[in-house]
């Protein structure tokens, strides 16, 4: 594993993360239910974030963008997985744990597999 496919991971992990608190965000805090318009405005950094962890990813995996998509949405699922438990206290159910365990293995298939 190269140093753009870790870029890429941390930069789509702290992307979802952020796009879990603009979206979820209204469930733990009042006022970030009273203003999504100002919530909203998160959006260009969160986009600059995925942006750029799409790009090391594409250099990363030697120019595809399959894997760098799949890499991500495999990191959005490990994020709200666990902030949902974390901060909402959602249960972690049979159905949860083998979709989390489905993306774990969505990431190492297309980062070890060739």
């Amino acid at each position: 594993m190269n140093k753009y496919i870790i870029y890429g991971i941390i930069a789509m992990t702290i992307g979802q993360a952020a796009i879990w608190f603009q979206t979820n965000g209204q469930f733990l805090w009042s006022t970030w239910k009273k203003y999504p318009m100002l919530v909203s405005l998160m959006g260009w950094p969160i986009s600059y974030i995925l942006i750029y962890g799409t790009k090391w990813f594409y250099e990363g995996l030697g120019g595809l963008i399959w894997p760098g998509r799949l890499i991500g949405f495999a990191c959005g699922m490990l994020v709200f997985g666990f902030l949902a438990h974390y901060l909402m206290h959602e249960a972690v159910t049979i159905k949860t744990l083998v979709t989390i365990g489905l993306a774990l293995l969505i990431v190492i298939i297309q980062i070890f597999i060739k």
